[in-house]
C-alpha cells in the first residue's frame, strides 16, 4: 500500500522517476544534454548587448539607449545568482530528485527570456537585470546541478566521463546559441525595431520545451543498483572514499576549501581570457586578425571549451582527479607565460593553440569538479555540496574579467602599446595557477571524524 502511494504522487516526484528494471542508463546523459545545451546560451548572451544599445537609435545609439556598460551587468547578475541558486538549491535538489528541479529550472530559465522580452518592451532595464539576470540565474543554477549527482550514481564505473558528457553541453550551448540568436534578431528586425523582444519570446519558449524533454526523459536508478558485470574495486586510491560526509560537515573540512580555491583559480583564469579573446587576438597581431577571424576565433574556442569537458573528464577516470587538476595547473603556467611569446614571434598558430588548450582546460576543470566531489566527500551528497562549491565560480567571474581589463587599461595608459598591454596579465594568471597547483597538492583523504555512520539518517 505505501508504494501505491508514492506511485500515486505527482509527476514530479523522485518516485516516479526511479527507472524500471532493465532501463538503459545511456538514456540519462541525453536527458543531461537537454538541460546543459539550453542553459549554456549564458555564453552566448553579449551577442544581444549591441542590438540592445540601439533600441530606440535602430542603426546606432541614441542618447536613451541604454550603455554597453549596464548591459554587461545583465550577464554578471545571472552568474551570481547562478551559483547563490547551486548553493542554496543542492541539498533541495537531494531531496526532491532531478525531475522536479530540472523543471523549475525550465520555468526559471525560460520565464526569464519572457520577462525579458517585457523589459525591452517597455524599455526598463531593471526588468531584465530581474528577467534573466535573477529568475533565469536561478534557472541556470538549478539546471547546472540537476543532472550531476543522477549521472555519477548511474556511471559509478567512470563519474567523469559521465559529468563530462552532461557539463560538455553548457560548453557547446553557446556555439548553438550565438549564430541562432543573431538568425533570429535578423528576422524580426525592422525599420523601426531591432528584433530582440521577438528573439527573446522565441528563445523562452524554445528552451523551455526543450529543459521539460530532459526532465521528462531522466531517471535515477534503484537504491542498490549496479551497473551488470561491474563490483566497486576492493582497492582503489587513497583519494578515492567509500563513505559519505554530510553536507554541513563537508564544510567544515579543509578540503572542501581547498576544492574551493582549486576551481576558483582554474576558472579565474580561464574566465579572464575567454572575456577578451576576440579582442586580445586582433591587438596582438593588429592587421593580421580582421574582427571575422577573430568571431571565428571565439567559436573554435568554444568547441576546445565543450571537447575539453569530455576529454578532460573522462581521462581523469584513470589517471586520477588530483594528477588531471595537477596538469591543469603546470601546463597552464607554461602556456600562459608563453602567449606573450607567440604576439612578440607573431606566430599565430601557437596562439590559437595556446589558447585551444587553455580553454579546453577551463572546461575540463568544471567538468571534473564534482567526480573530485564525489571521490573525496562519498556519493550521497554529492549534488548539494556541488552547488555549495560553485560558489568559486561565481567570484571568479567577477575576478578574472576584472583583472584582465583592468590592468589592460593600466598598461595602456601608461603608453604601453597594446599589443604588449596583455604580457603582465598573462603572468599574473601564470602566478594564480601556481597557487592553484599549491592548494591541489596539499589535498588529503578526509579525516574519518567527518565520515557518516551507516545509522545515520539522510
Amino acid at each position: 500500500m505505501q508504494g501505491r502511494t508514492e506511485a500515486s504522487g505527482s509527476w514530479l516526484d523522485r518516485a516516479h522517476t526511479v527507472a524500471d528494471p532493465g532501463f538503459n542508463r545511456w538514456l540519462v546523459p541525453p536527458a543531461a544534454l537537454c538541460i546543459h545545451l539550453c542553459i549554456g546560451q549564458a555564453y552566448a548572451f553579449s551577442v544581444f548587448n549591441l542590438p540592445m544599445s540601439k533600441l530606440i537609435g535602430i542603426t546606432e545609439s541614441a542618447p536613451d539607449d541604454w550603455k554597453l556598460t549596464s548591459l554587461g551587468w545583465i550577464f554578471s547578475i545571472a552568474i551570481a545568482f547562478l551559483g547563490i541558486a547551486a548553493a542554496f538549491g543542492g541539498g533541495w535538489l537531494d531531496r526532491v530528485g532531478p525531475r522536479k528541479a530540472m523543471t523549475l529550472a525550465a520555468g526559471c530559465f525560460g520565464g526569464g527570456f519572457l520577462i525579458s522580452a517585457l523589459g525591452v518592451y517597455l524599455h526598463q532595464l531593471w526588468i531584465i537585470y530581474l528577467g534573466y539576470g535573477v529568475i533565469g540565474g536561478i534557472g541556470l543554477g538549478l539546471g547546472y546541478i540537476s543532472p550531476v549527482k543522477t549521472l555519477i550514481t548511474w556511471f559509478p564505473d567512470r563519474p567523469g566521463m559521465a559529468t563530462g558528457m552532461a557539463i560538455m553541453g553548457f560548453g557547446g550551448g553557446a556555439f548553438i546559441a550565438s549564430p541562432l540568436s543573431v538568425y533570429l534578431m535578423k528576422i524580426f528586425s525592422t525599420e523601426t525595431h531591432v528584433g530582440v523582444a521577438e528573439t527573446f519570446l522565441v528563445l523562452g519558449v524554445v528552451y523551455f520545451i526543450f529543459m521539460m524533454i530532459g526532465a521528462t526523459l531522466v531517471r535515477v536508478p534503484p537504491d542498490g543498483w549496479r551497473p551488470s558485470g561491474w563490483t566497486p574495486p576492493v582497492k582503489q586510491s587513497a583519494m578515492v572514499t567509500s563513505a559519505n560526509v554530510h553536507l554541513d560537515d563537508a564544510l567544515k573540512t579543509p578540503q572542501f576549501w581547498l576544492l574551493w580555491g582549486v576551481l576558483c583559480l582554474n576558472v579565474t583564469a580561464g574566465i579572464g581570457v575567454l572575456g577578451q579573446a576576440s579582442a586580445m587576438s586582433q591587438e596582438m597581431f593588429p592587421g593580421r586578425i580582421s574582427p571575422a577571424a577573430a568571431a571565428g576565433f571565439v567559436g573554435l574556442l568554444s568547441i576546445f571549451n565543450m571537447l575539453g569537458r569530455f576529454f578532460w573528464a573522462s581521462a581523469s577516470d584513470f589517471i586520477g582527479r588530483k594528477t588531471t587538476y595537477a596538469i591543469f595547473f603546470l601546463l597552464g603556467v607554461i602556456i600562459y607565460a608563453a602567449v606573450p611569446w607567440t604576439g612578440q614571434t607573431g606566430s599565430i598558430f601557437l596562439f590559437v593553440l595556446f589558447y585551444g588548450v587553455i580553454l579546453s582546460m577551463y572546461g575540463g576543470g568544471f567538468a571534473t569538479i564534482p567526480a573530485y566531489l564525489r571521490d573525496v566527500f562519498g556519493v550521497r551528497y554529492v549534488g548539494a555540496i556541488h552547488g555549495r562549491l560553485l560558489t568559486a565560480w561565481s567570484v571568479a567571474g567577477v575576478l578574472g574579467p576584472v583583472l584582465v581589463n583592468y590592468i589592460r587599461q593600466y598598461q595602456i595608459d601608461s603608453g604601453v602599446a597594446k599589443a604588449d598591454a596583455y604580457t603582465v596579465t598573462m603572468y599574473i594568471m601564470a602566478a594564480l595557477l601556481i597557487v592553484g597547483f599549491v592548494l591541489n597538492l596539499l589535498m588529503r583523504p578526509v579525516a574519518e571524524r567527518f565520515h557518516m555512520k551507516v545509522e545515520q539518517p539522510a
